[in-house]
């Protein structure tokens, strides 16, 4: 295994994003919580006020010997919707904005890149904040490997799901065994 690198992706509820990138070859660890806000060591509860400043976020140490963090972009921007304001699905306020968090230059020029990349395939602009990572705060452990735990409850089913069909359809070949 080569050197693992870390990135921090907002796509809306933290629970969709992990169970997507859990599936991925080559990403070694997921984990929920919180960035891009100014609250220290804030609660599930406090960012879902709005007050915090922070989005749900999952960082995602991967080895990009494995899966290259042009592919990671793409199933990012595949999984949600770039181009809705502080909103996925029914899930509304800042917290599930869309949003890049980079640890290092050549990850803010890839998503910079990306996004300019595939403006031309959404009708609306893209949305996408691409911010530098400052600091990371977990989420707490009811919120790790939540799909996994919890896959007949009625958000999983209606909202993860039909992300995880789509994902494993189109990405095939990026699946873990």
């Amino acid at each position: 295994m080569g050197n693992s690198e870390f990135i921090a992706l907002g796509g809306g509820c933290f629970w969709c994003t992990e169970a997507v990138f859990k599936l991925i070859k080559g990403v070694i660890k997921t984990t929920p919580g919180y960035a891009g806000g100014q609250t220290e060591n804030p609660t599930y509860s406090e960012v879902c006020s709005g007050n915090t400043g922070h989005a749900e976020t999952l960082l995602i140490e991967y080895d990009p010997a494995v899966i290259k963090l042009d592919t990671l972009l793409n199933i990012f921007f595949d999984m949600h919707d770039p181009t809705s304001k502080d909103r996925q699905e029914n899930d509304v306020g800042s917290q599930y904005r869309s949003v890049i968090f980079y640890t290092n230059e050549e990850q803010k020029n890839m998503a910079q890149y990306k996004i300019n990349n595939i403006k031309s395939d959404f009708d609306k602009p893209i949305l996408t904040k691409v911010e530098p990572l400052k600091k990371f705060y977990e989420a707490e452990d009811n919120h790790k490997d939540y799909y996994a735990k919890n896959p007949i409850n009625p958000y999983c089913a209606i909202v993860i799901v039909p992300k995880l069909h789509k994902i494993k359809k189109k990405y095939a070949k990026f699946l873990k065994e």
